[in-house]
């Protein structure tokens, strides 16, 4: 094997490497391109590309068939073979921290696409998407997960792109306000806690208290509001009621949330969305071809119906 890997150091072998990131997501039975738009595609003459396809083929990286007038056909591979081959490594993922069973099933969900791809994937959790996006720009994280709602935001501000949506509910259940009980909201001075940390909770609190001057803003992350509503020193805000549940206290009710303005943010608040750098395109091209989304969508569902334990 140490000699077949120093054959892929050749530039038979690094034209065999990049065929792996080609093929990896190719479908069996089906036509493989033809050797010169293989060359084309490399940049390569037509015998590196042979040659490139029997140092595959010897590493039994993928198993192929030669059909006469109809072509070449993908009989066989090993994605795990072929994403090594790739030279991509482990694919990095920055996640908010799993504070709901929600993140935690969204995350064994991801892990299960991947693993099923034959991709190595590995999670780390970070607060903030602001914070998960700077880690992706300074080549930290190969992948970010956060809501659509602030991808779109990040999107337009960072050379950022979007790979997947997961749909609705996939990121958080609902949004709500959250109010002490016995206040009333239009009350001047309302002390309304913000958590400028996170992009999706900032921007929906601004829209739900838009044009009140009078408002007192305190900052807080989820872990301080318990305290801060039991002691009285906060009024209300506006939460992922995932993380909320059974946490903030008797004292403090849920309402929902009011115009439709308002709904429509916190349905797109509600889908998972995953970014990549716009300049990392063997990265995002293989996150795509990588990611089942309706297996990552399908385990998530078992993880919150309690069929399947969270495994990340």
């Amino acid at each position: 094997m140490n000699d077949l890997d120093d054959r892929f150091l050749t530039r038979n072998g690094l034209a065999a490497r990049q065929l792996a990131s080609l093929l990896m997501h190719h479908e069996l039975d089906t036509r493989l391109p033809r050797v010169r738009d293989f060359a084309e595609q490399l940049g390569c003459g037509n015998g590196t590309v042979q040659a490139a396809l029997r140092l595959l083929e010897e590493s039994g990286a993928i198993v192929t068939s030669a059909r006469g007038h109809l072509g070449t056909f993908l009989v066989r591979s090993d994605r795990t073979v072929l994403w090594r081959l790739s030279g991509l490594g482990t694919l990095l993922a920055a996640m908010p921290l799993p504070y709901s069973r929600r993140y935690e099933g969204l995350a064994t969900g991801l892990r299960g696409a991947f693993e099923e791809s034959g991709a190595p994937f590995a999670v780390t959790f970070m607060r903030g998407a602001g914070a998960r996006t700077a880690a992706l720009l300074e080549g930290k994280v190969d992948m970010v997960v956060l809501s659509r709602f602030a991808a779109d935001q990040l999107i337009a501000e960072h050379p950022v792109e979007l790979v997947a949506d997961l749909g609705p509910a996939t990121y958080v259940g609902a949004h709500g306000m959250l109010v002490r009980r016995g206040v009333d909201t239009d009350t001047p001075g309302l002390r309304v806690a913000i958590d400028h940390s996170s992009e999706d909770l900032r921007m929906l609190v601004e829209r739900v208290f838009a044009g009140r001057e009078d408002i007192e803003w305190k900052e807080a992350s989820y872990m301080q509001l318990h305290d801060l509503f039991a002691r009285g020193e906060v009024d209300a805000t506006v939460w992922n009621l995932d993380e909320a549940q059974g946490r903030i206290g008797q004292g403090v009710e849920v309402r929902p949330l009011g115009d439709e303005v308002t709904r429509e943010l916190a349905l797109r608040n509600s889908s998972a969305a995953v970014i990549c750098r716009a300049d990392g395109a063997r990265t995002s091209t293989a996150v795509r071809a990588a990611l089942d989304l309706s297996l990552v969508t399908r385990i998530q569902a078992e993880v919150l119906r309690g069929e399947r334990l969270p495994s990340y």
